[in-house]
């Protein structure tokens, strides 16, 4: 009998030991410190944002809260939550140093940018336009203007190029963040600020008087949006990717946008429809 109890807790010791060798990457690294470092934008509602009490919140958060469970259920234990606020021009360096485990804010999926991270799955799909304030009555004209933009956005190249093949002689003004770009704005320094509608439209909402900005309707860019991570860790974007197709198959998604999208669009876009069909991945 004890032989029988001894053999089966040597083999039960073995499982878990082979099972704690098994995690690689970031998986192994979440398990070893106990802690998942998240990186986010501080002003980018309704993705990613800061309350005023400096609490991270917003839609790609809560997506990531939903991975960070996933990621615990992997590993067998509770683990810490570290918020990393990062900027646009340093979030993939900070990701590919190790700073962050897992970006969660507004970055768009690019080939050139998959040489340095991997995605997860789409999670949204935009495009660029401009916000103005109302009482400046720009609509599209801007010769002689300043534009704001984000450093190290793909709205910045874009921009550049309708200026060329549009022929307006307008300044392109780099700002460190949408923060930064939106009390710009506010105080005159720029007449416009280019960036995703998603975020400009979030922008004017919370800011209490959504009626003192227009934000254009026409896009002049395709924004798809995911979630990033290190390059060639699998295991842990596999983790990632099944909470995402889980969230789209059970319906769980639309609940999660309804609760940061509701206030901006009373309508889901046929775009972000159709996205949530194709993530429906089955196990």
């Amino acid at each position: 009998m004890r032989l029988a109890l001894l053999s089966i807790l040597i083999i039960t010791l073995a499982a878990g030991s082979l099972s704690a060798q098994e995690l690689t990457g970031t998986l192994h690294q979440i398990d070893k410190s106990g802690k998942i470092k998240i990186g986010y934008r501080e002003l980018l509602p309704p993705l990613s944002f800061e309350t005023k009490d400096g609490q991270p919140v917003g839609y790609s958060i809560d997506l990531c809260s939903e991975i960070v469970s996933e990621v615990e259920k992997n590993i067998g234990r509770d683990i810490t939550v570290e918020y990393v606020p990062v900027l646009a021009a340093d979030r993939f360096a900070a990701l590919a140093g190790g700073k962050i485990d897992i970006l969660c804010g507004a970055s768009t999926k690019t080939i050139s940018r998959s040489k340095i991270v991997d995605f997860t799955q789409l999670t949204f799909a935009t495009g660029a336009t401009f916000m103005a304030l109302e009482k400046t009555k720009i609509k599209n004209n801007f010769d002689g203007k300043k534009i704001g933009v984000t450093e190290g956005s793909t709205t910045t190249e874009a921009l550049r190029k309708l200026l060329e093949e549009t022929a307006v002689k307008a300044e392109i003004v780099p700002m460190k963040s949408s923060k930064e770009a939106f009390n710009a704005l506010n105080k005159g320094k720029i007449d416009a600020f280019a960036s995703d509608q998603v975020v400009l439209i979030g922008l004017a909402f919370i800011s209490g008087h959504p009626e003192s900005y227009t934000v254009f309707s026409d896009l002049f860019t395709y924004e798809p949006l995911a979630l990033a991570v290190r390059k060639n860790d699998s295991d842990f974007r596999l983790v990632a990717d099944s909470v995402i197709s889980n969230l789209c198959r059970t319906g769980e998604i639309f609940n999660i946008y309804d609760k940061w999208f509701g206030q901006f669009a009373k309508q889901r876009s046929a775009a972000f429809d159709a996205l949530i069909q194709i993530n429906k991945i089955p196990e």
